[in-house]
């Protein structure tokens, strides 16, 4: 059996893993739990009520920062969002490498 971060890997590349390793040490365990294929039934609803709010960004307690983590959120279960996300970490790992080393907590 692959653990979450082969599998995480095999769908996306090692940049993801690098960037979740970048992560506060308490955010990586939830993060990584989201992205796990049996978590969908959590990942959805929360990708989906994120991006609604984040259509409201300029309300108070919303913001615009919700929009683009729910369509992360919702890019592991739909094709053509899976494609975007894949180029948008490609970017990032192009123009941060340097930042996406591991660091140490």
């Amino acid at each position: 059996m692959r653990s979450a971060s082969e599998d995480i890997e095999s769908r996306h590349g090692p940049g993801v893993g690098r960037l979740i390793d970048r992560l506060p040490r308490r955010m990586r365990r939830p993060v990584r739990w989201l992205r796990k294929p049996s978590s969908r039934w959590a990942r959805i609803p929360a990708g989906l009520l994120l991006t609604v709010g984040g259509l409201f960004g300029m309300l108070p307690l919303l913001g615009f920062w919700m929009l683009p983590l729910g369509l992360l959120l919702l890019a592991e279960d739909v094709p053509p969002l899976r494609r975007g996300s894949g180029r948008v970490f490609e970017w990032v790992e192009r123009r941060r490498s340097r930042r996406l080393a591991a660091r140490e907590d």
